[in-house]
């Protein structure tokens, strides 16, 4: 064999194989939504619910690693999905006004240990997950979960709430429902336009490469 010949096979052999790992198929590894997330672009959207098991395996170990290794390229946003968990629309109002809190702090790494919807979130997922907590005793026994993690009484909570921001985010999180319902949570969106089939993800790189791509679409 000629050494231009061998060079040639080589060149293309490595290019296949790189091909084969970092290229994606839509209605494989990922799905365009019909609905589209308004005002989504270059974010990367979690629709997660604190009653969600996988949300839970998700929030401690792949979704950090994730977000991670694609900040520099989309804006990790959290929506939660209050039409999942007997407290999901209590829940969306306390996590949307922890998230405001976050920015006023200027805190914009949900996953940062700092985070009050980092600590308000752990809390419900251990507390019902872990601990097999369901609040019988009603939506004020559920409220004390999330604000005891993070010191805040009931009055501020009633207060902040009312934030015009926090109606902002309540109202843009509307869209989860939609999303929701095409794979169940979590769901991840990129650029609000294309949803990941969590079934092909396999592992934390393989993730953020078709975040990576999908982010160029």
């Amino acid at each position: 064999m000629r050494f231009s010949t061998f060079v040639v096979k080589v060149a293309t052999a490595i290019f296949l194989l790189s091909t084969s790992v970092f290229a994606f198929t839509e209605g494989t590894d990922y799905v365009r939504l019909d609905n589209p997330i308004p005002n989504a672009d270059k974010t990367l959207i979690k629709v997660f619910s604190y009653d969600c098991p996988f949300c839970y395996k998700y929030d401690k170990t792949v979704t950090p690693a994730v977000t991670k290794k694609v900040e520099d390229v989309v804006k990790f946003t959290p929506y939660h999905l209050k039409t999942k968990g007997k407290y999901g629309t209590q829940a969306s109002e306390l996590f949307a006004t922890l998230i405001v809190k976050d920015i006023d702090n200027g805190i914009t790494n949900f996953f940062d240990e700092k985070s009050l919807l980092k600590k308000a979130k752990m809390a419900y997922y251990t507390s019902y997950h872990d601990k097999k907590e369901r609040w019988d005793a009603g939506e004020a026994d559920f409220l004390n979960t999330g604000l005891k993690a993070v010191n805040m009484t009931k009055g501020d909570f009633d207060i902040a709430k009312n934030d015009p921001r926090v109606k902002e985010l309540l109202n843009n999180w509307e869209a989860s429902y939609e999303v929701a319902k095409i794979q169940g949570v979590p769901a991840f969106v990129v650029n609000g336009k294309y949803l990941i089939y969590t079934k092909s993800i396999r592992s934390v790189d393989g993730m953020a490469d078709l975040i990576k791509e999908l982010a160029d679409k």
